[in-house]
Formats: structure tokens, sequence, C-alpha cells
């Protein structure tokens, strides 16, 4: 690696200290959000300003079309991410989505963004090797700038509303592409109402990640019992009755879901032969958790699931070549994944 031969830029720290000062940022450095780079931000969906789109919590204040671009520039995205971040705003907003206790709570909880459709590709999302990680502009940016408009639109400062004990890294911004093109299923979108050749947004509240790796199993039963005792977390039992909240997010990577395919099983049979297997006895849980959950398990069986039923269960097909998923389980409060699609007048 060789150094930067480039002019050095004598302003830069202070503007920097500046911006940090201004309490706009998430510890890392910032994009100035100037007024031509707003503009061109909002030039690309035609947007105004003062264009309102959602009201969102815990501020209780309307986010406009001005204060997302504003949060867009600070991140670094490029304008044509802009679309996507906005429909992320809207759907965050969305009440089943519950941003005031995902925002407000002592647990990680934290939205992260998955996107459908066309556009994926066109703004160039990573949705294959290290979706989840490093080495794309349009996933690093547009997740950063979903966590920077929690924090300057929505009110969430940390200390402050935010109140999150540990936090966990997933806060500092998760959004990536699902892998169509290596999928054997429909994607996300289209199971969740919407045509092939939209554009969509979905935010998902997360409560951390867990690597699921099984490179010895060769038959879908067996990988899918593998996927389910991976989910067996008695830490996050939430209020339900449940190990989590209730519609948690498998993500398979394309090895995986191959080999589902080849054993026959279509995404509704992968869900329900996890499902299955994805039972924690209470008996393992301490006494005062035991109770407390099995009080507000609706079933009154002796079990914890990690869902209600097989069809809340989430999967989404991303990744590169090897056999390493992960599971995203959900907040432990009362959340659930919204959709929207994205309005792309580009």
């Amino acid at each position: 690696m060789e150094l930067w031969q480039g002019r050095d830029d004598p302003g830069r720290d202070v503007l920097q200290a500046e911006l940090a000062a201004a309490y706009l940022g998430d510890g890392l450095p910032l994009v100035p959000p100037t007024a031509q780079r707003v503009a061109a931000m909002l030039a690309t969906g035609g947007w105004q300003h003062g264009d309102e789109i959602a009201l969102v919590a815990p501020s209780f204040e309307t986010a406009t079309a001005g204060d997302i671009a504003i949060c867009a520039v600070l991140a670094g995205c490029t304008a044509e991410c802009f679309p996507v971040l906005v429909a992320a705003v809207e759907a965050i907003a969305d009440p089943q989505f519950n941003l005031l206790g995902i925002a407000t709570t002592t647990g990680s909880a934290t939205p992260i963004i998955i996107v459908n459709g066309p556009i994926a590709a066109r703004i160039g999302l990573n949705g294959a090797g290290n979706a989840l990680g490093a080495g794309s502009r349009a996933n690093m940016t547009l997740g950063r700038a979903l966590t920077l408009a929690i924090l300057n639109i929505c009110g969430a400062k940390p200390g402050e509303t935010d109140m999150a004990t540990l936090g966990q890294p997933a806060k500092r911004g998760v959004c990536f592409a699902e892998n169509i093109s290596e999928s054997p299923w429909p994607p996300l979108h289209v199971e969740r109402g919407f045509a092939a050749e939209d554009g969509v947004v979905t935010v998902v509240g997360i409560a951390g990640t867990v690597e699921v790796n099984d490179s010895d199993s060769t038959t879908a039963a067996d990988m899918a019992q593998t996927f389910a005792q991976s989910m067996l977390i008695a830490g996050v039992a939430g209020g339900s009755g449940l190990l989590g909240g209730g519609e948690p997010l498998c993500l398979l990577p394309p090895e995986w879901a191959a080999a589902f395919a080849h054993d026959g099983l279509d995404k509704a049979a992968a869900k329900r032969a996890i499902w299955e297997h994805a039972v924690l006895d209470a008996a393992k849980l301490p006494p005062a958790m035991r109770n407390r959950r099995l009080a507000a398990a609706e079933s009154g069986a002796d079990v914890l699931r990690v869902a209600e039923r097989p069809e809340d269960l989430m999967i989404v097909v991303a990744g590169g070549v090897g056999r390493k998923a992960a599971y995203l389980p959900t907040w432990g409060g009362s959340t659930r994944a919204v959709s929207r699609r994205i309005r792309d007048r580009s």
C-alpha cells in the first residue's frame, strides 16, 4: 500500500471537529453537507427540500427529503442511492416496525436494510461474497446513512434517547442486496407481494448476528437441524414467549439454498424444516426466566420456539462461495419487518 500523493488538506481536521461539535456524526469522518451536494442528491429523484416523507420516532418530527438528503451526503452516498434511503426511512416509520422501541431500548436492536429489484445492481449493492462486510460503497454508505438519519432526524442520540447497554456493530449500519441470481427460490420482495421488477427495501430490526457453519451435512434435513440448533439462544427470549421477536431472519448462502432445493424443498418447506427443529426445552432456562416466558407463550407448552409459525421465518439468499450461513435474531420487543417500494424516478 503506497502513500497518497495528492494534495494535503490542512482544513480537514478542523472541519471534522466542527461537524462533530454540531453532534451530526456517528464517530467516523463525515462528508460536509454543502448546499450543492444536498441539491444534487435531491435532484436524482425530483424531490424538493421540504417534501414530507414520514413522521418518525422517537423525536416525532417529520422527516423531509432535505433532512434525508443531508444524512445521505454525510454518509458518503452517491446520488443514485438516495431513493433507497428514502424508502428505508419510510419503512422504519411504519408503526409495525416499532422504531420507538428499537431506537430507545437498552437492548442491541437496530434496523438493517435488504434491497431487492434491478436497482440493487444498478447502484452497485453487493449481495454476494462478504455481503455483510466491507468492500461496496453502496452497502456501506446506505447502512450508515440510515444510522445517521436515526441519530439526526429521529433523535436517537446514544446515552440520551438511545439507551443501548452495549449496542452491536450492526448499529453502525447494514445494507445489502439479495443474491437473486444464485437463488433457487423467488426473492424476498416477490414473496412479500411485489413485482419482480420493483425496487423494494425491507427493513428488519435485528438483535445481532450468529454464523452458522455446516460443511459436513449433505442433506437438507441435516442442514435444517444445524441451522435450527444455532437459533436456540436463551438470552434473546422476549416478552412474547418466543426466542427473539418472532420473525427471525435466516441468511442462506447459495450453496445452502441449492442443497435445500436439490432435496425438493421450496422456501416454505425450508422454513418449516428449520422451524420444526428450532425448539428449546423450557427446563433449560433458569426458573425466573422460564416462568415469565412460559406465562407469555400463547401455546402454553413447556417449550419456546423461535416464531409462532413456520411462515414467520424470513429466508434470504445472500453471500458467496462457502457453507457459512447466518442467523439474525429479531428484536425481542414488538417488531415486524416492513417493505416499501423504492420511488426510483431516475
